[in-house]
């Protein structure tokens, strides 16, 4: 299935990982300059929730275009479900 709503939203989401990237290597400085634990977890924590806001702006576009558009067939609706379940499963373990 084509991802409109990443290639229409791609600017913007390429920021969020690259602000991501650099959460994460903000991670691996503090762990390479012995910081406190107390820091490191502060950094890990900033960039899960960073990946969860992501996470939750591409579920929502995949449900919106693959799920709940009017315009798509019942099957296509029904295929589009199918991906956001086993997206959520593999999430979840």
């Amino acid at each position: 299935m084509r991802m409109a709503h990443t290639i229409r939203e791609k600017t913007k989401l390429l920021n969020r990982v690259r602000r991501i990237r650099g959460q994460i290597e903000a991670v691996e400085r503090a762990l390479e300059g012995e910081k406190g634990c107390a820091t490191v977890l502060h950094l890990i924590a900033g960039a899960r929730g960073a990946l969860n806001g992501l996470i939750a702006e591409v579920v929502e576009d995949h449900i919106e275009m693959h799920v709940a558009d009017p315009a798509l067939t019942p099957q296509e609706r029904e295929d589009g479900a199918g991906e956001l379940i086993d997206v959520v499963r593999t999430y979840f373990k």
